[in-house]
């Protein structure tokens, strides 16, 4: 069984607990930290009472970052959150701040295991855990673009009238304004989708989930319950040994940024990402999807 600490108690903080005390998992301690000490030990209390009724039981309490020297997993939500019209770079130049000081406080307590960042600009901040931890990059992982997928193959799933999970496609690069899908790769039943739909109906499903996070921030203020899931899976994979391929956020040698591509996730963290054959439209994508994410860290100095 595995110890588990989430930094940030906020909505996304908060639906990754929800989400991990409502299934089967191998987690036996979750541990919420926040600058708030009031509403991680609130958040704390809410879930515990829960454990009557729920499939999992746990040891759920709130803690601080002198808890991390026996973590498997640590996940960050931390920072501060993207706010209506505001892009996920616009972000960075906060959020890289907090997390230099964060990072290094949890290293100097002892933590030896797998980050999962999740706060925005995602791509570039797992970038900067991994430099400011010092750990081997399998084991500095983000996010990704698992939501994004999700999102892809739920719009995808809708035009062709089927189930979601019958579907296998990948939306990849940067978690943001640059992402997009191999629909190249893309496949319903071994069928290539691009022969099911239309190239302006995959072009439309394509651009709806690379945007619809910024629709909901307008409608509600904030995504969380989908990020909550998916993070919820990788955690489960890694924890659960379960060598799924999923497209998280982890280090491409050859670009040296992180970026969302397929990868075998287990025990380890990132066992090593699927060579996937990419057109040459979808290189051309992709080196376009690098460049943003360059850019971005030579503009903090990092």
């Amino acid at each position: 069984m595995s110890k588990v600490m989430i930094v940030g108690t906020g909505n996304v903080g908060a639906s990754i607990a929800y989400c991990l005390v409502n299934q089967r998992t191998a987690v036996s301690e979750l541990v919420l930290t926040d600058i708030n000490k009031e509403d991680a030990e609130g958040e704390a209390m809410d879930l515990r009472d829960t454990l009557a009724v729920s499939p999992s039981y746990m040891k759920i309490k709130s803690g601080d970052y002198t808890e991390a020297k026996d973590c498997d997993v640590i996940v960050i939500t931390a920072g501060i959150p993207q706010k209506p019209g505001e892009s996920r770079m616009d972000l960075l130049k906060k959020n890289a701040a907090i997390f230099k000081d964060m990072i290094n406080e949890i290293m100097e307590n002892g933590f030896d295991g797998i980050f999962i960042i999740v706060s925005n600009p995602m791509d570039v901040l797992t970038y900067l855990t991994k430099k400011y931890s010092g750990l081997p990059a399998e084991r500095v992982i983000g996010s990704g673009t698992i939501l994004d997928s999700a999102r892809l193959r739920y719009k995808a799933a809708e035009k062709l009238g089927i189930h979601p999970k019958s579907v296998h496609a990948f939306q990849v690069g940067e978690h943001g304004d640059t992402e997009f899908a191999l629909w190249s790769t893309a496949s319903v039943a071994g069928q290539p989708i691009t022969e099911l739909l239309k190239p302006e109906e995959l072009a439309e499903i394509e651009d709806k989930a690379r945007n619809e996070a910024y629709e909901i921030i307008e409608k509600k203020g904030s995504t969380h319950y989908g990020i909550g899931a998916c993070v919820t899976k990788l955690l489960n994979s890694i924890l659960g040994d379960e060598r799924r391929v999923l497209p998280v956020s982890s280090y491409d040698d050859f670009a040296g940024v992180y970026n969302g591509f397929p990868a075998i996730i287990g025990k380890e963290g990132v066992i090593c990402r699927i060579g996937v054959h990419l057109t040459e439209e979808e290189g051309i994508k992709m080196q376009k999807s690098v460049n943003a994410l360059k850019n971005a860290i030579n503009e903090i100095g990092e």
